[in-house]
Formats: structure tokens, sequence, C-alpha cells
């Protein structure tokens, strides 16, 4: 069961050759002894491990088992379940451990086709579905595991992206693809065990979904969260498009887990070179723990001189409290002095209170009849002055009523002085408009007044007028007899009063004219006056809106200020947070050196397996087939065997101290490990 290699029967060496390696091994068991048996132990656990899982595999019913053990595990419903979920659960640490060791081995980052990675979505797939009820629907009934994971997106609103990127997903049809995916996306997001626990803190939902004794609703279900933990290690890098989850076979393939045990098997036909390179790689861990054991012995000696230290304080210590210790006697002897001095002053009071008793006794009687009187005051008093304080809170009352109105008028005349400044500017600005109104009215007026001063002009001479055709009338009367005569003068008269009475007319028709223009423009001037008023109207409304619009401004300032603060504090926490993830960064970064070198001596622990001669006939890289001309070539760092262009580089290792033969690989990663240890 050990990692070494045995070697067969028809390659033991002679006596002689045995007696003189005897020395060299007794020299060698020395320190080889606790590297054996560290390699005893990891070797057996294991074994134990890959047997109890074989066991609980055969106990579920994956691999076949005799008809007697049948019938004697399904003896109840119960204890079946219980079997169940103990196999799981065995299944489900192997393929996580497995799943843990190639990814490191590998360097962290898988993809989809990886067979490890494939088996524990298998498990972990078999796991949900462990104890589900069956749903009725059109079609029949139906078990689909993607139900549980639904109510992730309600309960954790981080989960709503790979909901909606698994609903998106246009090559998904039925929810058993839709879960798969599901798991593909939390676990490359490294929120798998998370969301699981948020599941598992809210079983009154869970229990829509499964059984009482489902594994989900059981305590094995918290088990698989925390193994679900270790996951966070890997990096997973798997691609959804272009495959067919929904007809996906969950089969668990065991033959993942039975490699181990049939190499332990096929090991046993070996030969002394082997074992002779293992001899040397031993050595290298030799060399390797030998500088570990110096860092040690470094480490102990500071330990010691801090510790030298610690002892020279407490020695000090030691020396105070000693000293505090008679202070405390001292401090002890005055507080007994002081005690026995305040009994003493206790009796002298005591007798003074005696006879102050007798005093306030005989004073008491008297007081008595006073506390009588007085009583009956009171009540008298408390009377008047309830009356009082209803008075009082009255006027009170009153009062706050009459600031309140003050309060209110006094807002009223600041609003109204507000207005009434608004109202004179507005006012000065009415009263510009009529003196110009006016001084139009003065012209138009004047103009008028001269126009009736000519009609008033022409009345008088068309009364001239009419009286001379009085007095020509009158003279006609008289002058009878020179009518005749006169007839020619007066047609000739006629024709020119007729003449004149034309042109009065014609000025009165103009002037009639230039009266109804006047009487218009009146009408003009009075509907602008009106459109006026109704502007002013108009920016009196606008004025009020500007104002609410000025309150509305400031208490935006005020929000505006409170943000920037809000803000100001924001920039403040972002700073401090963004300080903590730099410091969060170098932790991490000194946490995956620390990793890598566990690594490395886990390597040096569990040691690498020579590969022999006889088992290599391809090239591991290249994989081309070994010939006279295409010679082995072993690596000294991992130990498989390469053609002489795939192992051409060559190292420095700690067990060689001259440069040996590395593959291309090892040659990749050492000088990685080198560049990031030198950064």
């Amino acid at each position: 069961k050990d990692d070494f290699e045995i070697i067969d029967k028809n390659q033991v060496p002679n006596a002689a050759e045995l007696k003189s390696e005897e020395a060299e091994k007794a020299e060698e068991a020395r320190w080889s002894a606790p590297i054996l048996s560290l390699a005893r132990k990891a070797s057996e656990n294991l074994a134990l491990g890959y047997g109890s899982a074989l066991r609980s595999a055969s106990l579920a019913g994956l691999i076949p088992r005799a008809a007697g053990t049948d019938s004697t595990a399904r003896t109840s419903a119960r204890c079946h379940a219980m079997e169940e979920r103990a196999n799981l659960m065995n299944m489900v640490k192997l393929s996580i451990k497995i799943l843990i060791q190639s990814a490191l081995s590998l360097g962290r980052t898988l993809d989809s086709d990886f067979p490890p990675l494939q088996q524990f979505f298998v498990v972990l797939e078999h796991c949900l579905k462990h104890g589900l009820k069956a749903k009725k629907t059109f079609i029949g009934q139906s078990k689909s595991f993607f139900g549980p994971l639904e109510l992730v997106e309600k309960l954790c609103p981080e989960a709503s992206d790979i909901a909606t990127s698994v609903k998106n997903l246009p090559e998904l049809k039925t929810a058993v693809g839709r879960g798969r995916a599901w798991l593909y996306l939390a676990l490359m997001q490294k929120k798998l065990a998370d969301y699981l626990k948020v599941l598992l803190d809210h079983k009154h939902l869970l229990s829509e979904f499964y059984e009482p004794d489902a594994l989900m609703m059981e305590e094995e279900g918290a088990v698989i969260v925390g193994l679900l933990v270790g996951l966070n290690v890997i990096d997973a890098n798997l691609c959804l498009k272009g495959e067919d989850l929904d007809s996906q076979v969950g089969v668990i393939d065991f033959s993942l887990y039975l490699k181990e045990t049939q190499d332990s098997d096929g090991k046993q036909d070996g030969g002394i070179t082997a074992v002779l390179d293992q001899k040397h790689y031993v050595e290298e861990l030799n060399r390797h723990l030998s500088c570990t054991v110096a860092d040690l012995q470094n480490k102990i000696d500071c330990l010691e001189k801090t510790n030298s230290k610690l002892q020279e304080e407490l020695a000090a210590a030691t020396d105070r409290i000693g000293s505090l210790q008679e202070e405390q006697q001292q401090l002890k002897q005055q507080n007994e002095l002081i005690r026995e001095r305040s009994e003493k002053s206790v009796e002298v009071t005591k007798e003074d209170t005696k006879v102050e008793l007798d005093t306030y006794k005989q004073s008491r009687q008297g007081l008595d009849e006073m506390y009588s009187d007085v009583w009956k005051q009171l009540k008298e008093e408390k009377k008047i002055r309830l009356e009082l304080e209803k008075e009082l809170e009255l006027q009170i009352g009153m009062k706050t009523e009459m600031e309140i109105a003050m309060k209110l008028l006094e807002k009223d005349t600041h609003e109204k002085q507000d207005t009434l400044v608004a109202l004179r500017q507005q006012l000065e600005e009415v009263k510009a408009i009529n003196l110009q109104m006016f001084h139009k009215s003065q012209n138009a007026e004047c103009s008028l007044q001269q126009k009736t001063e000519a009609i008033s002009s022409f009345e008088g001479k068309t009364n001239e007028m009419m009286s001379s055709m009085k007095q020509m009338e009158e003279r006609l009367q008289h002058a009878e007899k020179a009518r005749q005569a006169a007839e020619e003068r007066c047609n000739k008269m006629k024709q020119e009063l007729a003449g004149r009475l034309d042109t009065c007319q014609q000025q009165m028709s103009q002037l009639d004219s230039k009266c109804s223009t006047l009487e218009k423009e009146l009408k003009t001037e009075k509907e602008q006056r009106q459109t006026l008023q109704r502007e002013l109207h108009q920016e009196k409304d606008a004025t009020t809106l500007l104002k609410t619009e000025l309150q509305q401004m400031e208490g935006l300032k005020k929000e505006l200020r409170k943000l920037q603060d809000e803000k100001q504090q924001l920039e403040k926490v972002c700073e401090e947070q963004e300080q903590a993830l730099q410091e969060m960064g170098l932790h991490l970064s000194q946490s995956k050196l620390k990793m890598e070198d566990i690594k490395e001596v886990n390597k040096a622990l569990k040691g690498h397996t020579w590969l022999k001669d006889d088992e290599a006939t391809h090239c591991k890289q290249c994989e081309k087939e070994f010939s006279i001309s295409r010679r082995k070539h072993h690596c000294r760092n991992c130990g498989d065997i390469f053609c002489n262009t795939c192992s051409s580089n060559e190292l420095a290792l700690p067990s060689y101290p001259k440069p040996v033969r590395v593959c291309d690989t090892c040659h990749t990663l050492l000088l990685q490990r080198c560049s990031s240890n030198s950064s």
C-alpha cells in the first residue's frame, strides 16, 4: 500500500551486494524514517477513503451487489433513505477531493471537458434530486431540481443575473438543462456554496419541493455546503453555447476513483533503477527539509530572545507587586485607625440624638395644632390657586391665539408690502403710459378746438350771409319797382352764394371725416389701455409663479447641499474601501505565494512517481514513439519520460547543485514561479 515501488523476486541482488547496501540503508533510515511514516499514513488514508466510497456506492445501488445484501439493506424505507444520504455524502466528498487535487496539479483553471468536473456535476445533480416531490402537470408527473434553484433569485438578489442568463439561452428547452446551466454559472461565479446556504436557511420553502427525509432537508445538506466552499480555489471556464445540456445522461463513472487502487496493484513489477531514482529524490526532499529546519531553528532563537525579555519584564512586575502589597498593608492600618475614630464619633452623635428626640416630641404637640390650622388655610389657598390657574390658562390661550394672529398679520403685511412694491412699480409704468396717452389726447383736443373755431367762424359767416340775404329781401320788397333791373344782379349773387355754400358743405364734410378719425383713434387707445391692463394681470401672475419657483429653488439648493455632503461622505467611504481593497490584494498575493510554497511542500511529501523506462513507449508531450534515433529522457522535476526535443531545457533545482534536464511544461512553470517570487 506504500507509494514506493516493490521489487520483483527475479531482480533481487546477491547476498554480498545486500550486505554492502545494508550499511548505507542504516544511515539513510535515520533521516528517511519520518518521511516514510508520513507517506504510509497518507496512502492508508487514501485507501480507506476510496474503500468507504466504493462500499457506499455499492450500497446506493450504483455498483451491482449480491442479492443477500439487498434484502438486509432494504428492511425499511427510513433505513434505505439514511443509507442513500450517507452514500451520496461519501460520493460528494470523493468527487470534490479528486476535483481539487486534479485542478491544483493542472493550475486551477478547468474546462467543461474535464472528466472530474463532469463527474462532480453528476454527483451534485444526484444530491439535488434526492427526495424530490413529483409535481402533476398536463403531460404527467415530473421531477426537476430547477424548481428549488429558482427560489434563490427571490431570496438573494445577486442571483438574478444567473436566472436571466439561463432563461435567455435558446438552446435549453427542459428544466433539467436549465438547472445544469444554473449550476455551471454559479460555479464560475464562485458562489455555489453561498446560494445553496441561502436555500438551506429557508427550509420552510424547500419543504414544497422535497420530502422530509431528503438530503437537502437533513444535516447532510449543510455538510455539502461546507465542502463546496473549498471549490472557490478553482477557476472554471465553462462554455454553455453549443453544449446539449438537455440530453446529457447523469451516470457516475467510478473508473476515476478506482485508478489509484489499480495503479498500486500494477506497481509490483519494478526495478532497482527505479528505487535508486527514488533514493535520489528522497535525498532532495531531505535537503529541502534541512533548509526548513534551519529556518525553524532561527525562529526558535528569536522566540528564546523574546522569552528572555518577557522573563525580565516578569521579574520587574513581581517587584512592583511586592511594593504594592506593602502599600496595601499601610493602607489597612490607616483604615483601622479611621474606623476607631468613626466609632467614637458615632457614640457621641447617638447621645446627642437622644436629647434632640426628647425636645422634638415636646415641640411636636404644639406643631400639630399649628399644622391643622395651616392645613385649612392651605386648602382655601389651593381652591383660590386653581381658580387663578384656570383664568391663567384662559389668558395664555388668548395670548397664544393673539400671537398666532399677530404672526399671521405680520405675514400678511409682509406679503402685502411685497405686493405693494410690485404694484407701485406697475403703477409707475401705467402712469408713464397714461402720461403719453394724456399728451396724445391734449394734442387731439387742441386740433379739435382749432377745428371747432373754424366751424364757428364759418357759421358766423353764414349768419352774416343770411342777415345780408334778409336785408336784400327787404330791399327787394321796398324796391319792387327796381326788381326787373336788379334780377340780373340777384341771379349773379345767387350763383356766387351757391358756390360759397358748396365750399362750406365740402369743408363741413372734411371736418366730419376728421371727427370720425379722432373717434376711431380714441377707441383704439381705449383698447390698448384694456390690453395693457390684461398684460399687467398676466405679469402679476408671472411674478407669483416666479416667487414660488424661487422658493422651490431654495429648497433644491438645500437638497443640493445635503447631497454634496453625502457625496463627500461617500467619497471618503470609497477611498477607505479602496485602501482596504488594496490591503486585501496585498494579503491575497502573499497568501497565494504561501499556497504555492505549501503546494511544493505537499508535492515533496507525497512524492512524484518516477516513471520506468519499460512503461513509456511514447513521448508524453508530443506523443511520438521512441526508437533507436529518438531516445528516452527523464524530467528531473516531474519524473515523466520525454524525447530530446521536448526536454532540451536545463534548470538548477534545489536538489541538484548543477543544471539538470527539465521538460518544457516544468520549465515554464518554474520560470513563472521564479518571476512571481521575485516580484
